[in-house]
């Protein structure tokens, strides 16, 4: 039998395998009844959230295809014909569509602003020292302790002292300031976990700071970003409290402020079938954006619990 000899000891070289056996099997190891047992146990409650979520869902979108009359007569039934009316009516009779474009435009523009200042923001914080940069940090930490709605009325005051309260860019200031503490906390980690030696790197090539961020530091922490992007975006599509308090012109109303001024004004003669349109037609953004990006989510929540 051949050995091998190292400089402590002899010890016998491994037998080499046999030609056409299959190499040995790892054995996995053993669940505990407890593991199972809890295994089981979130399976089954995954199942019923799960269901708790996505049958409100469908039963919505299904709604939407029904006339006013098959809503009320036979609410959980399947649609007998798919009535693709509701849309229309509900897009340019109830004014959807003008609220569909003032929330493009008022949560768009804010997701630019509050992922282009969070990420400067954030950065700067990660890798730079200076005096107050922790005091900085924990006191944006501290915005997300603050609750919304005690936040309201002094931004209302604000605002109004402003010139600003009813305006499109008032609405996209207040979206920017409640979103930024967020945005900042989430990207805080993946700058501190992304290499210096790059960095120094690009420094030694001649790059400035702005140069280092943007085009080498920025395009690292893309998962990091393509997460908080769409963090951000579910939060302030479905921001009711702020547009509320804050807008009161209603050419300018997002669709949270439309759909209950709609149902407002209808009263009792509510048009049930154009109702569950909108709320569909409200609704799909959301799911389109989660579904195109739930890759980068999932990979961009990934590597910094891993790291």
């Amino acid at each position: 039998m051949s050995t091998t000899t190292t400089g402590r000891a002899t010890e016998p070289a491994p037998a080499p395998a046999a030609a056409g056996s299959s190499p040995p099997r790892r054995r996995r190891p053993r669940r505990s009844v407890g593991d199972r047992v809890f295994g089981g146990v979130s399976q089954i409650v995954l199942a019923l959230w799960a269901l708790i979520v996505v049958i409100p869902l469908l039963w919505t979108v299904f709604s939407s295809f029904k006339s006013t009359r098959g809503i009320l007569t036979s609410p959980f039934a399947l649609p007998e014909h798919w009535n693709l009316d509701n849309f229309v009516r509900a897009w340019n009779q109830a004014g959807i569509g003008r609220y569909f474009f003032n929330t493009v435009l008022v949560v768009g523009s804010a997701l630019v602003l509050v992922m282009v200042l969070g990420a400067m923001c954030a950065y700067v914080l990660a890798r730079y020292e200076f005096p107050g940069r922790r005091v900085i940090y924990y006191a944006l930490i501290a915005g997300l302790t603050f609750p919304l709605f005690l936040a309201v009325v002094p931004l209302f005051f604000i605002l109004e002292s402003m010139g600003l309260r009813g305006t499109y860019l008032g609405l996209i200031l207040s979206y920017v300031g409640f979103a930024l503490p967020f945005t900042v906390f989430f990207l805080y980690a993946f700058f501190r976990q992304l290499p210096e030696e790059i960095a120094e790197a690009a420094a030694i090539d001649g790059a400035g700071d702005f140069r280092t961020f943007f085009q080498v530091m920025l395009p690292m922490a893309g998962p990091g970003m393509a997460s908080v992007t769409i963090f951000n975006f579910l939060g302030l599509w479905n921001q009711f409290l702020l547009p509320v308090v804050l807008n009161t012109d209603e050419s300018k109303f997002v669709l949270a402020q439309g759909l209950a001024n709609l149902q407002a004004q209808q009263g009792y003669r509510s048009d049930w079938a154009a109702m569950f349109a909108s709320v569909t037609i409200t609704i799909l953004p959301v799911l389109v954006v989660y579904l195109i990006f739930q890759r980068q989510l999932q990979g961009g929540i990934g590597p910094s619990t891993n790291k």
